[in-house]
């Protein structure tokens, strides 16, 4: 029996996207939601201490927290190589600079294969979805990119 377990988290922080003709080309931040769904099997063993669980929150929450919401919480996001990164680098300002344009659609792609490796053996991603506004979300599904 396959269950699916998601686990939300939020943050802030703020992008720009670089040579992008709308408003958004402008230094701006987001009260980002993050929804981390995993699937698999609980686990069935009585004598285990997770009995009943197919991943436990707490491990779920760690993992999500050292992997995506501790390195962006409270940065800019910049594509590296922008002017404006070039530009802040040397401030002090706490800048994350990534290999793509930070929409939110890059970077559900990114947590996703930032998060599938690191997750137990029994345990897989299910989908990833990212909301930038209360009316506005990205979201990655494992089946659709396989």
């Amino acid at each position: 029996m396959q269950i699916r377990v998601t686990k939300e988290f939020s943050f802030e922080m703020s992008h720009q996207l670089d040579g992008y003709n709308g408003k958004c080309r402008n230094i701006h931040g987001h009260s980002y939601r993050l929804f981390v769904t995993v699937i698999g099997e609980p686990i069935a063993d009585v004598n285990h201490p997770k009995c009943g669980m197919v991943v436990d929150f707490t491990d779920l929450k760690k993992l999500v927290a050292d992997c995506i919401i501790e390195p962006l919480d409270h940065t800019l996001l910049l594509r590296t190589g922008s002017a404006t990164a070039q530009a802040l680098q040397h401030t002090g300002t706490k800048i994350a600079m990534v290999g793509y344009q930070p929409t939110c659609e890059n970077m559900v792609a990114h947590f996703a294969q930032t998060l599938q490796p690191l997750l137990p053996k029994n345990v897989r991603l299910h989908s990833i979805r990212l909301y930038e506004t209360a009316t506005s979300h990205a979201t990655w599904v494992a089946n659709d990119n396989k």
